[in-house]
Protein backbone atom coordinates (compact mmCIF):
# COMPACT_ATOMS: atom_id res chain seq x y z
CA UNK A 1 0.00 0.00 0.00
CA UNK A 2 2.81 2.42 0.97
CA UNK A 3 6.09 1.23 -0.49
CA UNK A 4 8.99 1.94 1.84
CA UNK A 5 12.34 1.54 0.18
CA UNK A 6 14.88 1.77 2.98
CA UNK A 7 14.82 3.01 6.56
CA UNK A 8 17.84 3.52 8.78
CA UNK A 9 18.11 4.49 12.42
CA UNK A 10 20.98 4.96 14.81
CA UNK A 11 19.08 4.38 18.07
CA UNK A 12 15.59 3.52 19.26
CA UNK A 13 15.15 7.05 20.56
CA UNK A 14 17.04 10.28 19.91
CA UNK A 15 20.42 10.14 21.66
CA UNK A 16 20.04 13.42 23.48
CA UNK A 17 17.25 12.15 25.74
CA UNK A 18 18.92 9.19 27.44
CA UNK A 19 19.08 9.61 31.21
CA UNK A 20 19.78 6.98 33.88
CA UNK A 21 17.48 8.60 36.45
CA UNK A 22 14.78 5.89 36.24
CA UNK A 23 17.43 3.24 36.80
CA UNK A 24 18.62 5.21 39.84
CA UNK A 25 15.24 5.66 41.49
CA UNK A 26 14.34 1.99 41.12
CA UNK A 27 17.10 0.60 43.41
CA UNK A 28 16.05 3.07 46.08
CA UNK A 29 12.57 1.57 45.77
CA UNK A 30 14.01 -1.97 45.89
CA UNK A 31 15.82 -1.16 49.13
CA UNK A 32 12.75 0.48 50.67
CA UNK A 33 10.55 -2.46 49.71
CA UNK A 34 13.08 -4.90 51.19
CA UNK A 35 13.03 -2.87 54.40
CA UNK A 36 9.23 -2.99 54.47
CA UNK A 37 9.29 -6.75 53.87
CA UNK A 38 11.75 -7.13 56.77
CA UNK A 39 9.39 -5.13 58.99
CA UNK A 40 6.67 -7.77 58.45
CA UNK A 41 8.86 -10.46 60.03
CA UNK A 42 7.27 -11.76 63.17
CA UNK A 43 3.83 -10.30 62.47
CA UNK A 44 0.90 -12.56 63.11
CA UNK A 45 -0.24 -14.49 60.07
CA UNK A 46 -3.40 -13.30 58.39
CA UNK A 47 -4.72 -13.16 54.88
CA UNK A 48 -4.14 -9.42 54.94
CA UNK A 49 -0.51 -9.78 56.04
CA UNK A 50 0.13 -12.33 53.30
CA UNK A 51 -1.47 -10.02 50.73
CA UNK A 52 0.73 -7.17 51.92
CA UNK A 53 3.88 -9.28 51.63
CA UNK A 54 2.82 -10.48 48.17
CA UNK A 55 2.35 -6.88 46.99
CA UNK A 56 5.70 -5.80 48.44
CA UNK A 57 7.54 -8.72 46.82
CA UNK A 58 5.83 -8.14 43.47
CA UNK A 59 6.76 -4.46 43.46
CA UNK A 60 10.34 -5.17 44.62
CA UNK A 61 10.78 -7.51 41.68
CA UNK A 62 9.20 -4.99 39.30
CA UNK A 63 11.58 -2.26 40.45
CA UNK A 64 14.58 -4.59 40.00
CA UNK A 65 13.30 -5.36 36.50
CA UNK A 66 13.10 -1.62 35.76
CA UNK A 67 16.76 -1.22 36.77
CA UNK A 68 17.82 -4.01 34.44
CA UNK A 69 15.65 -2.75 31.58
CA UNK A 70 16.73 0.89 31.79
CA UNK A 71 20.44 0.04 32.13
CA UNK A 72 20.23 -2.40 29.23
CA UNK A 73 18.63 0.23 26.96
CA UNK A 74 21.24 2.91 27.71
CA UNK A 75 24.15 0.46 27.55
CA UNK A 76 22.96 -1.12 24.32
CA UNK A 77 21.80 1.97 22.48
CA UNK A 78 23.87 4.85 23.82
CA UNK A 79 27.29 3.37 24.63
CA UNK A 80 29.16 3.14 21.33
CA UNK A 81 32.91 2.89 20.66
CA UNK A 82 33.77 6.47 21.77
CA UNK A 83 31.85 6.13 25.07
CA UNK A 84 33.25 2.64 25.72
CA UNK A 85 36.75 3.99 25.14
CA UNK A 86 36.07 6.68 27.77
CA UNK A 87 34.59 4.10 30.18
CA UNK A 88 36.44 0.81 29.64
CA UNK A 89 34.75 -0.86 32.65
CA UNK A 90 31.21 -0.23 31.37
CA UNK A 91 30.62 -3.82 30.21
CA UNK A 92 31.69 -5.31 33.55
CA UNK A 93 29.60 -2.73 35.43
CA UNK A 94 26.50 -3.57 33.38
CA UNK A 95 27.09 -7.29 33.90
CA UNK A 96 27.31 -6.75 37.66
CA UNK A 97 24.12 -4.67 37.58
CA UNK A 98 22.29 -7.48 35.76
CA UNK A 99 23.56 -10.09 38.23
CA UNK A 100 22.79 -7.98 41.29
CA UNK A 101 19.38 -7.00 39.91
CA UNK A 102 18.57 -10.70 39.62
CA UNK A 103 19.78 -11.29 43.17
CA UNK A 104 17.45 -8.51 44.35
CA UNK A 105 14.57 -10.27 42.65
CA UNK A 106 15.50 -13.63 44.21
CA UNK A 107 16.18 -12.46 47.76
CA UNK A 108 15.05 -9.87 50.31
CA UNK A 109 18.43 -8.84 51.78
CA UNK A 110 18.67 -5.05 51.57
CA UNK A 111 22.46 -5.33 51.26
CA UNK A 112 21.84 -6.58 47.70
CA UNK A 113 19.77 -3.48 47.03
CA UNK A 114 22.48 -1.24 48.45
CA UNK A 115 25.04 -2.95 46.20
CA UNK A 116 22.70 -2.46 43.23
CA UNK A 117 22.38 1.23 44.02
CA UNK A 118 26.17 1.58 44.17
CA UNK A 119 26.57 -0.13 40.80
CA UNK A 120 23.87 2.02 39.21
CA UNK A 121 25.50 5.14 40.67
CA UNK A 122 28.77 4.02 39.10
CA UNK A 123 26.98 3.54 35.76
CA UNK A 124 25.37 6.98 36.05
CA UNK A 125 28.75 8.56 36.77
CA UNK A 126 30.19 6.96 33.64
CA UNK A 127 27.18 8.02 31.57
CA UNK A 128 27.47 11.66 32.61
CA UNK A 129 31.25 11.56 32.16
CA UNK A 130 30.71 10.69 28.48
CA UNK A 131 28.60 13.83 28.18
CA UNK A 132 31.22 15.92 30.01
CA UNK A 133 28.72 16.78 32.74
CA UNK A 134 29.97 16.78 36.32
CA UNK A 135 28.00 14.97 38.98
CA UNK A 136 27.36 15.13 42.68
CA UNK A 137 26.11 12.67 45.26
CA UNK A 138 22.82 13.72 46.83
CA UNK A 139 20.77 11.99 49.51
CA UNK A 140 17.24 11.01 48.58
CA UNK A 141 14.74 13.01 50.66
CA UNK A 142 12.66 9.88 51.27
CA UNK A 143 13.35 6.45 52.77
CA UNK A 144 15.78 4.78 52.53
CA UNK A 145 17.53 8.19 52.39
CA UNK A 146 20.59 6.92 50.54
CA UNK A 147 22.85 8.77 48.12
CA UNK A 148 22.53 8.75 44.37
CA UNK A 149 24.46 10.42 41.58
CA UNK A 150 22.89 13.49 40.04
CA UNK A 151 24.20 15.62 37.17
CA UNK A 152 25.13 19.21 37.82
CA UNK A 153 22.63 20.53 35.33
CA UNK A 154 24.22 23.96 35.32
CA UNK A 155 27.18 22.26 33.59
CA UNK A 156 25.04 20.63 30.90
Amino acid sequence: MFPIKNVQAHCDIPCKIYDPVLAQIAPLSVIRLMDLIAETKGTEYSLESEATIARLVFEKEEQARIVKHEINIIWGDYFKAPQIEMCPTIHETVHQIMQTGSKCKQEVDSENGIKLLGLVNNFASMFWETKEVSTRLVVAPYPPALGFIQPNLSDA
